[in-house]
């Protein structure tokens, strides 16, 4: 920005200030301005305390305090803007510009951080692009992406060593509770272990206990749902046809990857494009689910705006079984992570697939009649009469008794 456009700026702000009643299209343009000479001006701060810093024997932090009044934290500050100014030109530029604030080119700063010196110019090297975004989101807007992008830096280096350690530190114990005699186990695994005991353990629990409940099962949801996966656990290890016959090929299904196509529009204006979505509970190496995929193909399921695109196996069972198949299970799995009432956290795979229109009442066993919902809203559907209606995207309508209606739009799911 000019010197002849900052006087501009500068009389046009005087002009409002003294004005009897100025109109509010005047007084937000002179806060804009305002706002662009302040960026301005930051830009000629950072431009001094660099020269500053080139002075023999200069302590440019005491010299900034001094001449500003400000204390030696603000003074470095300024000069570690201007140490970021002076490698990213694109911000620089935006500032003298007045198109960022200071608190951009700050939060950019403070995501550089935590960086290596490799991570460091990667991100340096997309400046063009996150100038661009910074002029068009608030700071605070801006140091969420910026954020994110130095931890997807972080991510791979950072995940493999985290795996290392939570595999080092995977253990198991037992011990008999001297109170009441009950032998008890305790475990921590890597989360790649962890997955796969969590999935083995759910497929057993389903493959178990789909058409009925031991007489042993407690009447609360939590402590059944323990109960069971406490029975499954104990089947699996022990091979005990006492508990009942288990589907081995539920237990050894091939892994499920999840392809979002959503097409999602950050506030920068680009699309992010596909996710894919591995069923993993943490950040893993790319090295790590090569391996644990590398040895069978994945079920891929599609999904977008709401609607299962292609999955694998038979979706449309109609009048010929009552309970879901395990394609349809997967299917859903796609959309959803949680049980779909809204509010309602229950994780997926502890979920039930209800018939929007009841299997009674002539409902089919198809995708698009099918929801998951928890154990206990499953009850309230059944025994207090809710009503439901699923859209075309899987937006959801209950209307309660006493006439509250509950909404959800389609269901959205965090993909990797």
């Amino acid at each position: 920005m000019s010197s002849t456009v900052v006087c501009e700026r500068v009389r046009r702000v005087a002009d409002t200030c003294s004005a009897t009643a100025p109109s509010r299209p005047a007084i937000a343009q002179a806060l804009d301005d305002v706002a662009r000479i302040e960026s301005w001006a930051a830009a000629r701060r950072a431009a001094l305390a660099r020269m500053l810093s080139t002075k023999p024997g200069s302590f440019p932090e005491a010299d900034i305090a001094d001449s500003t009044g400000c204390t030696l934290n603000a003074a470095a500050k300024e000069t570690e803007r201007a140490s970021t100014l002076d490698r990213a030109e694109s911000f620089a530029a935006a500032l003298d510009a007045g198109e960022i604030r200071p608190g951009h080119v700050d939060a950019f700063t403070r995501a550089a951080k935590g960086l290596d010196d490799d991570q460091k110019a990667e991100l340096f090297d997309q400046q063009d692009e996150l100038a661009g975004v910074a002029a068009s989101s608030s700071i605070r807007d801006f140091e969420q992406h910026v954020r994110k992008k130095a931890q997807a830096l972080q991510t791979e280096a950072d995940a493999e060593a985290r795996l290392e350690r939570q595999k080092k530190a995977t253990r198991s114990r037992s011990w008999v509770d001297q109170v009441d005699g009950m032998w008890n186990l305790s475990g921590k695994f890597d989360p790649i272990t962890g997955k796969h005991l969590h999935d083995a353990i759910e497929a057993a629990t389903r493959s178990l206990f789909a058409e009925s409940t031991p007489a042993t099962a407690p009447v609360d949801r939590l402590e059944r749902q323990q109960h069971l996966h406490a029975l499954a656990l104990s089947r699996l290890v022990l091979d005990d046809p006492s508990t009942g016959s288990i589907d081995r090929r539920s237990r050894n299904g091939a892994p499920i990857a999840v392809v979002d196509a959503t097409t999602a529009i950050p506030t920068s204006g680009a699309s992010t494009g596909p996710s894919v979505d591995w069923g993993l509970p943490i950040e893993v190496p790319t090295s790590v689910l090569r391996d644990v995929f590398g040895a069978t193909t994945p079920d891929v399921v599609i999904v977008a705006n709401g609607v299962v695109l292609h999955a694998p196996g038979n979706l449309h069972l109609g009048r010929t079984t009552r309970l879901a198949n395990r394609a349809q299970r997967r299917a859903l799995r796609g959309l959803y992570s949680t049980c779909a009432v809204p509010g309602c956290a229950t994780h997926y795979d502890r979920c039930k697939l209800h018939h929007v229109i009841w299997w009674r009442h002539g409902g089919h066993t198809d995708l698009d009649n099918l929801l998951p919902v928890c154990q206990h809203h499953h009850t309230q559907i059944h025994d207090h009469s809710w009503d439901i209606k699923l859209g075309p995207n899987r937006e959801l309508t209950i209307t309660l008794p006493d006439g509250t209606t509950l909404r959800s739009e389609r269901p959205k799911r965090s993909a990797a």
